[in-house]
């Protein structure tokens, strides 16, 4: 079975959005039209970003990253059923559209991406955990964050995003018991885009979906449309609202298609069928909500030229910024890892700076 084919004989994923962005019959969009409109400028900036980091990265100007391209709806669709005031986004490494929407910045990202330990610091008032690139450890501790957030009183709920790949890394099964247990307020949002790595879905599972897999920890499980931006946003705020009503968790699995390589440093024409791929671009989720904007003509061709126009500069601003920004010290390495550091740390800080003064 290629990554394309979809399993015939296990759940559907739901879906409000047809592929040529009309809706299914019965079904009627749970966002507004200014909030798909919305959406849809995070969709494309996303877009934007990574076609312009992508050639960063070639040319020596950025590290190593991982493309959103064909995961648009996926992620912007679950972080606009969450409120960035009270609710929490606990990242791995492809999820730039949500950190985006709770306040983190272009420039804090890219400086990230360059190296330096400034890009990994949320500001005041952002509720977002850094990135995390080895796979699943971050699962655990969105679970301690909704607890924590429970009982300390707050209504907010916690969303994690992981990979099917990293679903199945001991950190996911420890993390979603505990969750089931405590009834933990926590989100957890599988994007299934096809592959972990090389590895076609059809070779790391037998289960018919992984969303099946929640009944075994106690709370629902969800099967969505990953490039059905109006589906995904659906199932994330009835996933919400069972979590601030001190329901429990919930697994997602949003079933979408990785339309670049797993990051810069891989080559998918050594794995992916180029039949495959051509059959996936003609789901990609940004011409679904292209369709349906312009059906209600809030967006037509020239004002998505205006609109990739000021996203390009936008984007062009942040890249300038981030290579304005002052350069890494080696200070850094010491900074925000203990309250009180031992005097082996204060040595070890005090030689490695001796030679660089304070720096900036």
């Amino acid at each position: 079975m290629s990554a394309t084919e979809e399993r015939t004989d296990g759940p559907v994923p739901d879906s409000v959005l047809a592929p040529d962005g009309t809706l299914r019959e019965g079904r009627e969009p749970a966002m507004a039209s200014e909030d798909v409109l919305a959406a849809f400028r995070l969709m494309l900036l996303t877009r934007v970003f990574d076609e312009r980091a992508f050639s960063l990265q070639r040319q020596g100007r950025l590290g190593t990253f991982s493309t959103v391209t064909g995961q648009e709806a996926s992620v912007v669709g679950s972080a606009f059923a969450l409120d960035p005031a009270r609710d929490w986004v606990v990242p791995q490494y492809r999820e730039l559209p949500a950190m985006l929407r709770q306040g983190f910045t272009l420039e804090r990202f890219l400086l990230y991406y360059v190296g330096n330990p400034v890009g990994n610091l949320m500001e005041e008032g952002v509720n977002l955990l850094p990135f995390q690139i080895s796979l699943a450890t971050q699962v655990p501790h969105a679970v301690g964050l909704g607890w924590g957030l429970r009982h300390r009183g707050s209504d907010g709920c916690v969303i994690t995003y992981f990979g099917d790949g990293a679903s199945s890394e001991g950190d996911v099964h420890e993390a979603m018991n505990l969750a089931g247990l405590r009834r933990a307020p926590v989100i957890f949002f599988l994007q299934n885009n096809g592959y972990a790595i090389s590895t076609p879905v059809a070779k790391q599972t037998a289960a018919q979906s992984f969303a099946l897999r929640a009944a075994g920890y106690g709370f629902p499980g969800e099967l969505v449309d990953g490039n059905d931006l109006l589906a995904v946003y659906e199932v994330t705020a009835g996933a919400v609202a069972r979590a601030r009503a001190g329901d429990g968790p919930t697994l997602i699995e949003s079933r979408t298609y990785r339309l670049g390589p797993h990051n810069t440093a891989d080559d998918p024409t050594r794995y992916v069928d180029p039949e495959e791929l051509e059959a996936r671009r003609a789901l990609d989720p940004l011409n679904r909500v292209r369709a349906y904007l312009h059906a209600k003509d809030l967006l037509d061709d020239e004002r998505e030229a205006a609109l990739r126009d000021e996203l390009a500069e936008e984007v062009a601003a942040a890249v300038n910024a981030a290579e304005s920004y002052a350069a890494a010290h080696p200070r850094q390495i010491f900074e925000h890892v203990y309250a009180r550091p031992p005097d082996r740390v204060t040595r070890q800080q005090r030689e490695a700076t001796a030679d660089r003064g304070s720096g900036p």
